[in-house]
């Protein structure tokens, strides 16, 4: 008898399992946020065998570094698995859960050519300097853009949109390191606007750091020609958008309908137009945040400015792995978390998005 009862006392286990998890995987957001954690799950395991399928992996050469410098096989080993807290006789799945262990603990690793610095340190270290600049170039672009390209919707066909339309279309055109070349060589060499060599780096060498007007100043100084370099390269983009956006919003029956109630331009204009003509705007905010976070590597080398993507260009020249792999980490569970907001911003500002009932 209790044999044919343990198989119903499963069952009703299990099925009291899904009762309970049923209202949260029907929920939007959980949803939503159970495909980011999934994602993630899944980027930072490819990029965790990726990184070790490349030919000439950082332990190899880490070990080739010390065995020129005079070293033993066996202390060049020890020292590399003493590092990369990594030992070379482990199977590769065993790598990767005790590697998964120390990423939920915060551990990114150790940095090659910096030995010993943990590339966590290295991250913070430049990580701030990218978000003053292409943040602060990625939020003006975006809302000068989307203004930008609403008046045009809105004016379409004059004189203003013609002009604009143009001057949108060949900023759009042209990637970021043309303009970053053209503000050095107009800006600096010919009409000697700023010191090229004093704008290097993030802040002015002889300022002491602190919370004072001169090192602001001095940071804001220096930020601003990685800013300008973005805002040029990406501003069309957004008016162009915004703009077909607008268009499109603006040929909605509901739009019609509001004008036929007598509402007020301004009310059509803030509850229905500007709402619904940012829906596709949304994940493209959403994916540039994942670029600013990566930096303009291009840029930022060029600028010899400190950011996070003249940081990832210094690992893959020398070949450091783990910096590149801890980089690779921090733009991808930027980029999906990115996308997991905006998914859900979307849904906020409109509702037929959810597929069931967010509680």
């Amino acid at each position: 008898m209790a044999t044919l009862e343990h198989p119903n006392q499963s069952g009703s286990s299990s099925s009291g399992l899904m009762d309970t998890l049923r209202p949260i995987f029907e929920s939007y957001t959980a949803r939503i946020m159970f495909q980011g954690l999934v994602t993630a799950w899944a980027a930072i395991t490819l990029t965790f065998f990726l990184i070790r399928l490349l030919p000439g992996n950082p332990i190899d050469l880490y070990i080739e570094q010390l065995l020129n410098q005079g070293y033993t096989i066996e202390q060049a080993r020890n020292q590399a698995a003493g590092l990369f807290n990594y030992d070379p006789d482990q199977p590769v799945i065993t790598q990767y859960v005790t590697y998964m262990g120390d990423l939920l603990q915060g551990d990114l690793g150790q940095s090659i050519t910096s030995a010993g610095t943990p590339v966590r340190d290295q991250i913070v270290r430049f990580l701030p300097w990218t978000l003053v600049s292409l943040g602060s170039g990625l939020l003006i672009s975006i809302v000068s853009g989307t203004m930008l390209g609403m008046a045009m919707a809105y004016w379409r066909g004059s004189v203003f949109d013609n002009v604009m339309t143009t001057i949108a279309s060949i900023l759009a055109g042209l990637p970021d390191y043309i303009y970053a070349f053209a503000i050095i060589l107009i800006g600096g060499v010919v009409y000697e606007l700023f010191d090229v060599g004093e704008m290097r780096g993030g802040v002015d060498p002889d300022i002491d750091p602190g919370f004072t007007l001169e090192y602001i100043s001095s940071v804001i100084e220096h930020a601003a020609l990685p800013a300008i370099t973005y805002i040029l390269a990406s501003v069309g983009i957004w008016i162009l958008l915004m703009k077909s956006s607008t268009i499109s919003t603006l040929g909605e029956d509901y739009i019609n309908v509001a004008k036929a109630r007598g509402l007020s331009e301004r009310r059509i204009l803030t509850a229905y137009v500007g709402r619904n003509s940012l829906l596709p705007v949304i994940p493209r905010i959403a994916i540039n945040i994942g670029f600013v976070v990566g930096g303009s590597v291009i840029v930022e080398r060029l600028f010899e400015y400190p950011g996070i993507g003249r940081a990832l260009f210094t690992a893959v020249s020398t070949r450091d792995y783990m910096t590149m792999q801890g980089i690779f980490i921090l733009i991808t569970v930027t980029m999906i978390a990115a996308n997991t907001l905006s998914d859900l911003v979307l849904a906020w500002l409109d509702p037929r998005i959810r597929l069931g009932d967010d509680n």
